[in-house]
């Protein structure tokens, strides 16, 4: 018989202020017990629910009170080694909004504020995204570019510790640079994976875009831009190996989608690609999407690719949550992208659509598509 959970053994007694604080204090929030989470408020409520963004599961979960307190709690089953964000959402005098857990320290952080994170039984956060002390650090310089199909453009180079004029280096492009660098934590990545020799020491244009939904849904400007102007101005001005397989061009969400139609639009020219949680969004019948018309050009490209699918470069590492609405277009897109004869590996996570999911995700991606030192020799 399995063990009572620690909510239960605490409704099922006398409550009382005394007991409640025992059994809040000293606590790990929410409680995991194996593959049953429970999830915890304390305070002055008319409802509380949980808002989560986990695909397929209700978006929205009303916790229970414990009767005659302020204690609210919510049960669910979350599969091992998951990770998922979440807010409260706390209904109180025909007034409601959204809070971040205050029983739990631990936070991701993106472009629109901050989650509360849940950690399910056997998820870490991986050694080599965390600060290492004997890791040498790579310096990071903003650049501006005058561009001829876009205009000025800004952004960050990478150069790795141990940069020298006299060696050659692959080349990474990063689309959404800066949220990357930010969000995802990738100039510690980058600095422990070359560290550990994971991968070689390389160059990263983390790039940005002032209008991204627009820029990178099959704009042939930004292909141009970074193929035909970006690339070469990088080359002119470091010593970069001229070979497809030692350029890589990837990013996440839409940047994933513009990094596939850049690729696709310059056949041979990016030998490695990252996609993360691609918004591959396509139609089977007719040309109306779910996503709305935002989606429109994206779809008409990825339709296209799915119509005629070509080989784009040598090596696609292609990543998802499973808690993504997106997974079904993602493993949709792998089996076309394998026809083609391209080497593509596939990686699903128990996560969603966020900045930690993409960072927990680099390490594999990129020690494939570019392994370290010892592998990574060119003719």
């Amino acid at each position: 018989m399995s063990a009572r959970l620690a909510i239960h053994k605490l409704i099922d007694g006398r409550i009382d202020a005394g007991r409640i604080q025992a059994f809040l204090h000293g606590r790990k929030f929410p409680i995991v017990e194996g593959t049953s989470v429970t999830f915890v408020w304390m305070g002055h409520a008319d409802s509380v629910q949980l808002r989560h963004w986990i695909f397929g599961l209700e978006s929205s979960n009303a916790l229970s009170r414990v009767p005659g307190t302020d204690l609210w709690y919510l049960t669910l089953e979350i599969p091992s080694n998951s990770r998922v964000e979440y807010k409260y959402e706390i209904h109180r005098g025909g007034h409601s909004g959204w809070i971040e857990d205050p029983l739990n320290p631990n936070r991701a952080r993106d472009p629109f504020g901050a989650n509360s994170v849940l950690q399910s039984e056997g998820y870490e956060d991986p050694t080599w995204t965390n600060h290492d002390p004997v890791t040498r650090p790579g310096a990071i310089e903003p650049f501006t570019f005058e561009s001829n199909a876009l205009g000025r453009r800004t952004g960050h180079l990478y150069l790795p510790a141990r940069f020298r004029r006299s060696r050659q280096y692959p080349l990474l492009v990063v689309h959404d640079g800066s949220d990357y660098l930010k969000y995802a934590g990738m100039q510690t990545v980058l600095d422990n994976l070359i560290h550990r020799l994971e991968i070689p020491d390389m160059i990263v244009a983390f790039t940005d875009s002032p209008d991204r939904l627009q820029e990178y849904a099959n704009d042939e400007r930004h292909a141009r831009y970074l193929t035909e102007e970006l690339v070469p101005d990088l080359a002119a001005r470091f010593p970069l190996y001229d070979q497809p397989q030692a350029r890589c061009i990837m990013g996440a969400s839409f940047g994933a989608v513009s990094a596939l139609s850049t690729a696709y639009r310059y056949p041979g020219f990016w030998g490695r690609l990252l996609v993360q949680s691609g918004s591959f969004a396509f139609t089977d019948i007719g040309k109306r999407n779910r996503r709305g018309p935002l989606f429109d050009r994206v779809v008409e490209f990825v339709n296209t690719y799915r119509a005629q699918p070509k080989v784009v470069s040598e090596r696609v590492f292609v990543s998802c949550g499973v808690y993504e609405s997106l997974i079904y277009e993602n493993r949709s897109m792998v089996p076309l992208l394998s026809a083609t004869g391209m080497d593509v590996r596939f990686v699903e996570a128990r996560d969603g659509h966020n900045w930690e999911n993409w960072r927990d995700r680099l390490r594999e991606g990129l020690s494939w598509l570019m392994p370290g030192p010892l592998m990574f020799i060119y003719e």
